[in-house]
């Protein structure tokens, strides 16, 4: 069975995702409230902006003389340096590329032919879809499945 990108697609409208116009309490009440580690970034024109990491939210705060959350409110996510770079995967690539990118990537965004944001690829999706290739429906050996441990962390 050829499987391409569009298969493990996480489509936008599902998607937590911030304009990098957010602030910086927007992005942490988001990232609190869904769990997650690491979002991306959309610009207003639908591109895809980068990711932004809870990392990236604490170094920030670290290296802010006086941070206070007052001051979250007036900071934006533009102007928070992001220290990892997640690489987007098109639509149409390799799922060679998808799998490489997700290796070193918790997820990967998929951009369509014009660069726009179309959702997400995540790691979670493809080592499940891997295991139940390698082990059946169940995606573990059964000697290894165990209670579910709730929601991933990071996305």
């Amino acid at each position: 069975m050829a499987v391409n990108v569009a298969f493990f697609l996480l489509p936008k409208s599902e998607v937590v995702w911030l304009s990098p116009r957010n602030t910086l309490r927007q992005a942490l009440e988001r990232m609190e409230r869904h769990r997650y580690s690491a979002v991306p970034l959309v610009d207003d024109g639908g591109r895809y902006a980068g990711t932004l990491t809870e990392g990236d939210l604490l170094w920030f705060i670290k290296a802010t003389p006086g941070f206070t959350f007052d001051r979250a409110e007036r900071i934006l996510v533009a102007d928070v340096p992001r220290r990892l770079r997640n690489d987007p995967v098109s639509i149409y690539a390799d799922v060679r590329d998808l799998i490489r990118l997700a290796a070193v990537q918790s997820f990967v965004p998929v951009v369509d032919d014009r660069g726009l944001f179309i959702g997400i690829v995540r790691r979670r999706e493809i080592i499940e879809y891997c295991a139940r290739l390698l082990f059946g429906e169940g995606g573990a050996p059964p000697a290894a499945r165990g209670p579910a441990t709730g929601e991933d962390r990071d996305g």
